[in-house]
């Protein structure tokens, strides 16, 4: 009797080994007495024991960070900026069968490639054209780890931190170019006024009745000051008229 119970729990140990749930974002990587023999999954998948052994494989995007990393930029400069890296299991059979661990793997590469692409730009694009550095970032991994059977969706930089030194260097900086937008704009502002004062005084020196309005104009908006003593010359044409009336009279 002893035997007979004995035997029903073997049984039912195996079979209970034998069943396996798969959920919908999981996959089983199943082995054939040490070599691969199929994926599975989801839902009820039946495994031989001893014989057959199965690995489950998450399929959903994971993300991780990259720990900060001391980077030397073109220009010399140095910084140390950390990202975030989002990746899923494309092909659960190669990211088993390729790759040892494939979550630490592509974390390791993810360090060094960071430092290898923000390497070869300068500080100003490192700060100013982040979104392309992303992409770059994100091409150079997807392509490598591609074997691996991983999907680098996307890669963001979280982080870029200078020295103090660099900050102050980098604010004199902004302040030296906003001078001289300053100073160029207003020599702009002055080299267009006096384009224009050129041209007046042309058509003034062309038209003489012109120039006498203008006389006229003058006076009267000094004239609006009462407190005023107006000397105002008399253009020669003017008074020469006026003599040769005098003397016919």
């Amino acid at each position: 009797m002893y035997f007979a119970i004995g035997f029903v729990v073997v049984i039912a140990v195996l079979v209970i080994a034998s069943v396996k749930i798969f959920r919908e974002y999981e996959r089983g990587v199943v082995f054939f007495l040490g070599r691969f023999q199929s994926v599975k999954g989801p839902g009820l998948v039946i495994i031989i024991p001893v014989v057959q052994q199965v690995v489950r494989v998450d399929l959903r995007t994971r993300v991780f960070d990259v720990p900060p990393q001391d980077v030397i930029t073109r220009d010399n400069v140095s910084v140390k900026v950390n990202a975030v890296v989002y990746l899923r299991v494309v092909d659960p059979q190669l990211a088993i069968i390729q790759v040892a661990n494939f979550s630490e793997a592509t974390s390791q590469l993810s360090q060094t490639t960071l430092r290898s692409v923000l390497g070869k730009h300068e500080l100003d694009e490192l700060l100013a054209e982040r979104e392309q550095l992303n992409n770059d970032i994100q091409e150079v991994l997807d392509k490598q780890t591609d074997a691996w059977g991983i999907k680098v969706s996307n890669v963001e930089i979280k982080h870029v931190d200078l020295n103090e030194t660099m900050v102050r260097a980098i604010a004199r900086q902004a302040e030296a170019e906003r001078e001289r937008r300053a100073k160029v704009i207003h020599a702009e502002g002055e080299l267009q006024a006096s384009e224009k004062l050129l041209a007046a005084a042309e058509m003034l020196s062309k038209r003489s009745e012109a120039m006498q309005l203008r006389y006229l104009q003058t006076l009267t908006q000094i004239a609006g000051d009462k407190a005023s003593t107006i000397v105002f010359p008399i253009p020669m044409d003017v008074l020469g008229a006026l003599l040769d009336k005098s003397r016919r009279g």
